[in-house]
């Protein structure tokens, strides 16, 4: 080995300017460190690995602790570790191998695989003679869902291990991310900025300039069927968010080339779980009367957003829908007590049968109230297949999503909810195409929760597409404590951090089911903007924000890099590391400064870490002193 030397041509590269760290990205009030989103597949709970011997410690190699190793029975060559990640993946961009022993030079391959029979090789070190106790491998290979590691030789008969194998994932660039930005009705006065304080003061001055120039590339628009006070259920005096002024939003929205989401709420006031009403037009219409106006509402209002020019690319029919919606005589089962007009007037509201569910007889052997579970589910699938209906015959382009939630500790409800849905939707000639839910944790459980819901969604219905239709999180408030069920402060970082996290759970569904996800109202609840005091009526966007345009990578680094060297002996760091640039799949290398090595650090067996800095971020390398 060659004692360690020094990194004086690094250092005139830096002098160049070429080993400058990159500008943070610029954000007009707080901070955010965002970085892209990198998930290890392999240590999800629906990852699993085989081995060719030692199989019974397989998992060991996936399940993130670097303690653990697999082992394989006996040091033979050609022992084989395959990692099924659960469903396929097209942005999987790097494997690292760790083996468990120090010292030894491994000679192996890894490959990848759609279906475990079809294999191709993104690392081939089967003639490695360099002492390392793993490695970093960049590579492109959509329909991935198989990884595989074979070992072809170690010195001697030196023991096969390996620590781990991580395989990484990164957001796609079809992964939808948008909001709902109804209550751009609302503010349309406002001014909003980019940089308000500065010369140049960026994108602006309405809303959505502002979004869609920090990475926001779909919009939702909920539409209340006649805008009503939600107390006492009057007509408001400017109709936000009706038809009428929709239409103009969701002209706003595709001037600006942005995606465009319908939210039929098919209520006057505020539909979610709680709370569904009847339109007060149709609270007293025969069912079969009700149907129709489903259908011919929903029909009517799609044509006019295609013929203005502007197609919905998605169409809820109905809003978090999981208790039905609509609701109508059968309230008095449910037991409903909002909103207060529709309590207040149930001779209007509740005289005629609705959409609502009755979950109060689900399982029930009674057969009366089996029978009135059974009669609630045709009604409200009745409905929801004349919106859907709808949809195909006025706007075919659109896809037809159906948005409800799963409660904490209740996914069996949901999962109950779309088995019926779907069974009788089906049975009536109809079908959506994407299953949605909102995620709020102090609501709907942990991030960890949100990951479950997803997966068991999309591996029961494998044919659908996952989103999520609605999530938040606080910059502020509770003393910057998080919110229940959540590990993320109440701060800036800590809602970049939050939605991030929701970004990375919907983008590691398995199959690439997860296709978006959307923040609820940022300029309104839970907002990723402020008002700027030194100007009146003038609103700037937190650094957040920037969750959206920092969270894809553009390049994916060999961030880790792993070398031996025997004791006494300074290691020889490399000058350079590989990058992978996402845009055109190529693999180029990059200067890599180190930081200097502490003294005495390679005097005794054992491991050093050290730093290095590119252009593009940390590097880390792992010695061996031996």
């Amino acid at each position: 080995m060659k004692r360690f030397m020094t990194i004086s041509a690094l250092a005139a590269l830096a002098g160049a300017g070429l080993l400058v760290n990159p500008a943070p990205a610029r954000a007009t009030f707080g901070t955010a460190d965002i970085k892209p989103i990198e998930s290890n597949i392999a240590a999800k709970f629906w990852a699993s690995a085989t081995a060719s011997s030692g199989t019974s410690t397989a998992r060991l190699a996936i399940d993130g602790d670097p303690t653990t190793s697999w082992y394989a029975d006996n040091p033979r060559a050609r022992q084989r570790l395959t990692v099924d990640l659960g469903g396929a993946y097209d942005n999987l961009r790097k494997v690292k191998v760790v083996f468990a022993e120090r010292g030894m030079a491994y000679r192996y391959a890894v490959e990848a695989s759609p279906d475990g029979r079809r294999w191709k090789t993104i690392a081939d070190k089967s003639r490695n003679r360099n002492v390392s106790r793993g490695a970093v491998h960049l590579f492109t290979r959509p329909d991935t869902r198989f990884v595989r590691l074979t070992v072809e030789g170690v010195p001697g008969r030196a023991r096969i291990g390996v620590s781990e194998i991580q395989v990484f994932n990164y957001l796609r660039d079809d992964l939808t991310l948008g909001a709902d930005m109804s209550w751009v009705d609302d503010f349309q006065t406002r001014q909003y900025w980019v940089d308000p304080l500065a010369a140049d003061r960026g994108a602006g001055p309405h809303l959505l300039d502002v979004a869609k120039d920090r990475g926001m590339e779909y919009a939702r628009l909920r539409i209340f069927n006649e805008p009503r006070n939600e107390s006492t259920g009057a007509l408001t005096p400017i109709p936000r968010q009706g038809p009428e002024r929709s239409l103009e939003s969701a002209r706003s929205i595709k001037d600006r080339l942005m995606g465009l989401g319908i939210d039929f709420h098919y209520a006057d006031s505020w539909a979610d779980p709680s709370k569904q009403p009847k339109p007060r037009a149709w609270a007293e219409l025969e069912f079969d009367e009700l149907s129709k106006a489903v259908y011919d509402f929903t029909a009517d209002y799609l044509r006019r957003l295609r013929k203005q020019g502007t197609t919905p690319d998605k169409v809820a029919v109905g809003n978090e829908i999981i208790n039905g919606f609509m609701y109508g005589s059968e309230a008095s089962l449910i037991g409903t007590t909002n909103p207060p007009y529709f309590v207040n007037q149930a001779d209007v509201y509740q005289s005629k049968p609705g959409g609502g569910l009755l979950w109060r007889y689900w399982g029930s052997t009674d057969p009366v109230e089996q029978r009135l579970y059974d009669e609630a589910w045709d009604r409200f699938t009745t409905l929801a297949a004349s919106g859907i209906k709808a949809v195909r015959d006025a706007s075919p382009k659109s896809k037809v999503e159906i948005h409800v939630i799963v409660g904490p500790n209740r996914l069996a409800k949901t999962m109950e909810f779309w088995h019926q849905f779907l069974t009788r939707v089906k049975a009536k000639g109809q079908n959506p195409d994407v299953l949605t839910i909102s995620y709020y944790p102090e609501w709907h459980g942990t991030p960890e929760a949100l990951e479950l819901n997803l997966h068991t969604m999309a591996t029961t219905y494998p044919d659908y597409e996952i989103d999520v239709a609605e999530t938040s999180y606080p910059a502020s408030g509770g003393d910057g404590s998080p919110m229940p069920n959540s590990p993320f402060p109440r701060t800036i970082q800590g809602q970049a951090d939050a939605i991030q996290r929701v970004f990375q759970t919907a983008n590691d569904v398995v199959n690439n089911q997860g296709t978006g996800v959307l923040v609820w109202e940022p300029a309104g609840f839970q907002t990723m903007f402020r008002a700027v005091p030194e100007l009146p009526n003038t609103w700037e966007p937190h650094a957040s924000v920037n969750v959206y345009n920092a969270s894809r990578a553009k390049h994916v680094l060999e961030d880790t890099v792993y070398i031996g060297t025997s004791v006494r002996w300074a290691p020889e760091l490399p000058a350079a590391v590989r990058v992978l640039t996402t845009a055109n799949r190529s693999v180029t290398t990059i200067p890599v400064r180190w930081d200097a090595l502490p003294p005495g650090a390679t005097d005794a067996p054992g491991e050093v870490i050290v730093t290095g800095t590119t252009t593009l971020g940390p590097v880390t390398a792992v010695i061996d002193v031996i």
